[in-house]
C-alpha cells in the first residue's frame, strides 16, 4: 500500500469533522442548520489557496441532486400517496389487531416487518413507507411515537444486511470483489456472493435489534420528546369522559338471531334504554349513518355509547353479549378516522325549528348526534349521574345550539362547507382520503418496486416513476406532494455530502485507514477483522457508505491475504459494517425519523452507542461462523 503523507488539507478536514460532531452533539443550533453551516464552510474554505481539493465549488450543491436525496424525496411522495388512499390505516389496524396496545408486541411486529421489507428495498424506503403507519399506531395505542420510531428505523437499517440487494454497499460488493480478484492467486479468489449469502447475518442482527429494545428500551428510549403526533381531533372516549363525568363509554355487543331486540327501532331502543346505538354491523357491512327509524335485524353487532351498568342491564334483558373490547368497530372509532366534533347551528340555519329525526340527521350529514348544549343545559340520550336522558331525536334545533356528534373526519370536512353550521372543532385531519385511487397507488408502487428489483435503472429514477405516476393520476396533488417532503431531512443529507467528499478527495480517509492498519500490524486475524469493522463503522458516520466501501474493500482484502485470513470474510465485513450507522443522525433513515419523533442527537448517541457495539459483536461472530 502506497504511503499517504499527512497534509495541511487533511488537517483542515479533520478540524471540520470535529466541528461537525460538536455541532451535532451540542445542538447549539438545529441539526439541519448545522449541516448548512458545514456546507458553507467547505465551500468558502475551498477558495483559500492550498485548500482547493476540499470541494469543487462548481459542483458544491450537487448533493441536492444526488441519488440518495432524490430517492428520499421520491419515497416520501410515494409513501404519502399510499397513505392518502387509506392503505396505511388498514396496515396499522392489522398490526394493532395482533399487537394490541402492548408496547413490546407492537414494537416487535413493526420492527420485524420493516426489517424484512428493507431487505428487498432501500432501507430508507421501507422506513418512509411505515412512518405514517407507526404514527397512526402511536395515536391509537397511546404509545409515544418516540418509543416506536427509533426501533423501527434501526431495524430498517439492520434489514439492509439480510440480502445482497438490501443496501448500496452490498449491491456494489460483487463488482469490487471482481476487481480485487485480479490481484489474487487462483486459490484465494473470492467467489461472487449469492442473493441470500448474508441472510443468516442479517437475520441475527434484526433479532438482536428487536431484543435490544425489548430488554433495554425503557432505559435507552426517550419517554416523551414533546413531538405532536396527534392532530386528530378528540377521541370519542376522551370527550365522553370530560362531558359526561367519566361515566359513558363505548361497547360492542353481539345480537343473536333470536333476540327479542330484533324488529325494534333504533331510536326507540336508545330512548327506552338510556343509551345510544352509534353504529351497526349486519351482513358484513358497517353503518355509522343508518337512519334511527331503521329496525334491528340479526345476527348483528352494535356499537353502543352508555354507562357500563346500563349497557350490561340492556344486554342481559335482551340476551346480548358484551365484548371486553371493540373488535369489528375498532377501525371506525380510531382517532385517525373519526371522533367527536362540536358544531354550532348558525342563526339563519334552515335546521332551526326542525328536529333531527325529521331531517334524517345522521344519514343526511354523516353525524351521530350525541348531545345538544343549550345555554347551561345538556341534552343527551345517555343517562349518567349528572345528566338525565332526553330523546334528542325529537328535540327542535335552536339558533346557537352546540351539537356534539360522532363523525368521520371526511364527513366533517363536508359539513364544514355547509352554511347551516359553524364547525368549532379544528384539530382533526383535514386532508380528505381518496380510497377510490387505491388501484392507481398500488399500481405505481408495484411499478417502482419492480424497477428496483428487476432492472438496473437508477434507484432515484425508479422511485420518481412511482411518485410522478401518483401525481399524474391524482392520487395526490402536486402541492400535497411538496408538503409530504421533509425538507429538513433533505437539507441535512444534501449539505453533508460535500464534507464526505472532502474526506475522500483530500486523502484524509486513506491516511486514517493507513494509520489504523499500522497500529494493527502483527495483531491476530480476529483483531484485524475487528479493526476493519470499526474503521468501516467510523467512516460510514462521516462519509457515504458507498464511498467507505469502495475505499476499504481493496484494503481489507489485502490485509486478509497478508495475514492469512479469508478475503471473502474481510470484504463482507466492510460491506456489512458500513450499515452500522446509529450513533448520529447522518444515516438517511435516522435523518428521516428525527423530525417526526422529536429526537435529539443525544438520543441517538445513547441508544445508538449500545446498538453499534452489539452490531459489531453479532456481525463479527456470525461472519466467522459462516465463513
Amino acid at each position: 500500500m502506497e504511503q499517504v503523507t499527512f497534509t495541511f488539507e487533511m488537517g483542515v478536514v479533520c478540524v471540520l469533522l470535529a466541528f461537525t460532531v460538536f455541532l451535532f452533539v451540542s445542538e447549539i443550533v438545529r441539526i439541519d442548520l448545522s449541516a448548512i453551516l458545514v456546507l458553507v464552510l467547505v465551500g468558502l474554505l475551498s477558495y483559500v489557496p492550498g485548500l482547493e481539493n476540499l470541494a469543487d465549488v462548481s459542483h458544491l450543491f450537487d448533493g441536492f441532486a444526488s441519488n440518495a436525496v432524490i430517492s428520499i424525496i421520491a419515497v416520501m411522495i410515494v409513501g404519502a400517496g399510499l397513505d392518502k388512499t387509506g392503505i396505511m390505516n388498514k396496515v396499522a389496524a392489522v398490526i394493532l389487531k395482533y399487537g394490541g396496545t402492548a408496547e413490546s408486541r407492537v414494537l416487535s411486529i413493526v420492527s420485524g416487518t420493516v426489517g424484512i421489507i428493507s431487505s428487498f428495498m432501500q432501507n430508507v424506503g421501507a422506513a418512509a413507507l411505515f412512518l405514517p403507519v407507526v404514527s397512526r399506531i402511536s395515536t391509537r395505542s397511546g404509545i409515544p411515537l418516540s418509543r416506536l420510531l427509533m426501533p423501527m428505523g434501526f431495524c430498517a437499517i439492520l434489514g439492509g444486511t439480510m440480502t445482497m440487494v438490501g443496501s448500496s454497499p452490498l449491491i456494489l460488493l460483487n463488482d469490487l470483489v471482481q476487481t480485487a480478484n485480479e490481484g489474487l492467486p487462483e486459490g484465494q479468489k473470492i467467489q461472487p456472493f449469492g442473493l441470500f449469502s448474508v441472510a443468516p447475518i442479517g437475520a441475527a442482527l434484526i433479532l438482536t435489534g428487536i431484543g435490544y429494545f425489548l430488554l433495554f428500551g425503557r432505559w435507552v428510549l426517550p419517554e416523551d420528546t414533546g413531538s405532536d403526533n396527534t392532530g386528530t381531533g378528540q377521541g370519542t372516549q376522551e370527550y365522553l369522559q370530560r362531558v359526561y363525568g367519566l361515566q359513558a363509554d363505548i361497547f360492542e355487543v353481539i345480537v343473536p338471531e333470536k333476540s327479542p331486540l330484533v324488529g325494534q327501532i333504533l331510536a326507540d331502543i336508545n330512548h327506552e334504554n338510556h343509551l345510544y346505538i352509534i353504529s351497526t354491523f349486519y351482513r358484513g357491512k358497517t353503518s355509522m349513518v343508518q337512519v334511527l327509524t331503521a329496525e334491528i335485524a340479526a345476527p348483528c353487532r352494535l356499537a353502543i355509547i352508555g354507562n357500563r351498568s346500563v349497557v350490561e342491564q340492556f344486554a342481559e334483558k335482551f340476551g346480548l353479549t358484551v365484548l371486553p373490547e371493540l373488535d369489528i368497530f375498532v377501525e371506525e372509532f380510531a382517532p385517525t378516522n373519526a371522533g367527536i366534533a362540536e358544531v354550532v347551528v348558525t342563526p339563519d340555519s334552515k335546521l332551526i325549528g326542525k328536529c333531527p329525526r325529521e331531517l334524517l340527521f345522521r344519514k343526511t350529514y354523516g353525524m351521530s348526534l350525541l348531545a345538544i348544549h343549550r345555554g347551561e343545559e345538556t341534552l343527551s340520550h345517555v343517562e349518567t349521574d349528572t345528566h338525565a336522558s332526553t330523546q334528542i331525536g325529537l328535540e327542535e334545533f335552536h339558533a346557537g345550539d352546540m351539537l356534539v356528534a360522532h363523525t368521520r373526519w371526511d364527513n366533517l370536512m363536508r359539513v364544514k362547507k355547509d352554511p347551516d353550521f359553524v364547525v368549532v372543532t379544528t384539530d382533526f385531519p383535514q386532508d380528505e382520503l381518496r380510497p377510490q385511487k387505491v388501484g392507481w397507488a398500488l399500481a405505481f408502487f408495484a411499478i417502482s418496486l419492480s424497477l428496483i428489483l428487476f432492472t438496473d435503472v437508477r434507484l432515484s429514477l425508479c422511485l420518481l416513476t412511482g411518485a410522478a405516476g401518483m401525481m399524474l393520476t391524482r392520487v395526490l396533488s402536486v402541492d400535497e406532494a411538496y408538503r409530504a417532503v421533509g425538507w429538513n431531512t433533505v437539507f441535512l443529507l444534501a449539505c453533508l455530502i460535500p464534507l464526505g467528499q472532502a474526506v475522500q478527495n483530500t486523502g484524509t480517509a486513506a491516511w486514517i485507514a493507513q494509520q489504523i492498519m499500522i497500529i494493527l500490524n502483527g495483531w491476530p486475524i480476529w483483531a484485524l477483522q475487528a479493526g476493519v469493522a470499526i474503521l468501516a463503522t467510523a467512516f460510514s458516520l462521516v462519509m457515504s457508505n458507498v464511498g467507505a466501501t469502495v475505499l476499504l474493500v481493496p484494503l481489507a482484502v489485502s490485509i486478509a491475504v497478508a495475514a492469512g485470513g479469508n478475503p471473502a470474510a474481510f470484504a463482507l465485513t466492510v460491506a456489512i459494517s458500513t450499515s452500522n450507522s446509529f450513533i448520529i443522525p447522518t444515516h438517511q433513515v435516522n435523518a428521516l425519523i428525527m423530525g417526526p419523533a422529536g429526537y435529539k442527537v443525544m438520543d441517538f448517541v445513547r441508544s445508538g452507542g449500545i446498538m453499534t457495539v452489539l452490531f459489531l459483536l453479532v456481525s463479527l461472530v456470525m461472519l466467522n461462523v459462516i465463513f
